[in-house]
Order: C-alpha cells, then sequence, then structure tokens
C-alpha cells in the first residue's frame, strides 16, 4: 500500500495549484445550466490526466527528459498556449456568467483536451514527476501507484465541477466570477513568463 499512498499524496500535490485545466473545468461547473451538461469537460479532462499518466508511467518518460529539443519544443508550444488562453479568460465578460453563457458538448470537449495535452505544466508534471516517481516500482506496487494518481485526477476534477455548480446556486454575482477570471489570467501568464524565463 505504500506505493498506492505514494502515488496520491505525489499526484495530489501536483494537482492543487491553480492551471488551466482547474480554472475550466470550475467554470464549466459554474457556467452550465445545470451540473449534468458539465460532465463532458470534466470526463474529458480526467481521461486526458489518465492518459497523460499512463504514457508516463509506461516510459514516455524517459524518451521525452533524454531528448533535451523535445522537452523545448513542448516548452514553447505550451507558452505560446498560454499566453493564448490567459487572453482568451481575461476577455470573457460577466455578462457570461450572468446570462448563462455556456459552451457546447463538442466545444467543452475540445477546450478540455486543449487545455490538458497543450499544457506544459501539466506534461512536465506528469513526464518529469509521476513517471520517474514510477520507476521505483514494478509489477503490482506499479499498478497501485498508477490508480492512486489516476484515482487523484478523476475525484479532484468532479470535486471543482461540483464546487462550481454549488457556487452558481447561491447566485453569487457574475462580477465575481469575472474577478475570479481576471485572476485565472493573470496567473496563467505568469505561468507562462516563467516557463519562458526557464528557457534563457
Amino acid at each position: 500500500m505504500q506505493a498506492f499512498f505514494h502515488g496520491f499524496i505525489l499526484a495530489f500535490g501536483l494537482i492543487l495549484p491553480l492551471g488551466v485545466q482547474n480554472i475550466f473545468v470550475f467554470s464549466q461547473g459554474a457556467t452550465q445550466p445545470n451540473i449534468y451538461k458539465a460532465l463532458p469537460a470534466t470526463l474529458a479532462a480526467a481521461l486526458c490526466d489518465t492518459l497523460l499518466i499512463v504514457l508516463a508511467i509506461l516510459g514516455v518518460s524517459m524518451l521525452v527528459l533524454q531528448f533535451e529539443w523535445i522537452r523545448l519544443i513542448l516548452l514553447i508550444v505550451g507558452i505560446l498556449f498560454l499566453c493564448y488562453m490567459g487572453k482568451a479568460i481575461w476577455n470573457v465578460g460577466a455578462s457570461n456568467f450572468e446570462n448563462n453563457r455556456a459552451l457546447s458538448l463538442k466545444e467543452q470537449v475540445l477546450f478540455a483536451i486543449s487545455v490538458s495535452l497543450l499544457n506544459p505544466h501539466a506534461l512536465l508534471d506528469t513526464v518529469g514527476v509521476i513517471g520517474t516517481s514510477a520507476l521505483k516500482y514494478k509489477g503490482f506496487d506499479q499498478t497501485l501507484f498508477t490508480v492512486a494518481c489516476i484515482s487523484v485526477s478523476w475525484i479532484w476534477f468532479f470535486g471543482l465541477m461540483i464546487t462550481g455548480s454549488s457556487l452558481k446556486k447561491l447566485q453569487i454575482s457574475g462580477k465575481v466570477f469575472l474577478l475570479f477570471n481576471k485572476l485565472s489570467a493573470l496567473f496563467i501568464w505568469g505561468t507562462a513568463i516563467y516557463l519562458a524565463i526557464s528557457l534563457i
């Protein structure tokens, strides 16, 4: 069970900080007419995390860490993506929340996939931390470690969706969500700047 607890604590520590995935899933819970309509975004984010975790543990992490140019490309693409995401989130108006402007199923899925698979933090954390940490385990212990990491993702994303939906039921002003978006955009741009500095 040590492998399971190690995986659970490690994954929780990585997923806890405010990030693009977290912001998106939470916002869908807050903007969709009901909680069930936010499921596509939540399921897509959780499935993408599951895919990344499995690939990292199967050995993709060693490939990425071995070739510096792969890591460099991931960082550059990720920085550009974060800049775009920050701009998109910053430009969302309070009326979007107050008028229940909600993304369609297709938009939710595509957006969730992009913020999951093009997010350099998610990729580097999964590959560099979870992937390398899994190397100390073999057989059943590695399976337990993998299950623990995946479980954290699913529990966390569903928790964010439920929290967002619950806050909406409290009829909080759209201006509060607008402020949350502005702060989120600043955080995302800050992350992009931090990653850009790491390239210098």
